[in-house]
């Protein structure tokens, strides 16, 4: 039985060019703006009696209201805004261009 060839490792294709500068930099605006806005409502929302308290289909649910109202799930949920949003400014610090 015959066996296959090995590709060379040399032979390899190249990498394939970056992205243009402009698209780099779009891309960055855009996750920088998702991350602010996403964090910024899982923030504020659960500390918003309109949104948390008074929600129709929580208060439906009686199970999933009794856990949703404590107050260690409303701080996860903020805690996770606040990650949220130290995400859009770690990228925003960190960002590079990638030149070909």
């Amino acid at each position: 039985m015959p066996s296959e060839p090995r590709p060379d490792p040399a032979a390899r294709k190249p990498d394939p060019a970056p992205a243009p500068l402009w698209l780099q930099r779009l891309s960055l605006v855009v996750l920088v703006l998702f991350c602010f806005y996403i964090g910024g409502l899982l923030a504020v929302l659960p500390w918003s009696p309109r949104y948390w308290t008074a929600n129709g289909w929580v208060v439906a649910h009686p199970a999933i209201d009794s856990i949703v109202q404590q107050g260690w799930v409303r701080g996860l949920v903020s805690g996770l805004g606040l990650i949220d949003i130290w995400i859009g400014v770690s990228e925003l610090l960190h960002y590079r261009d990638y030149r070909g």
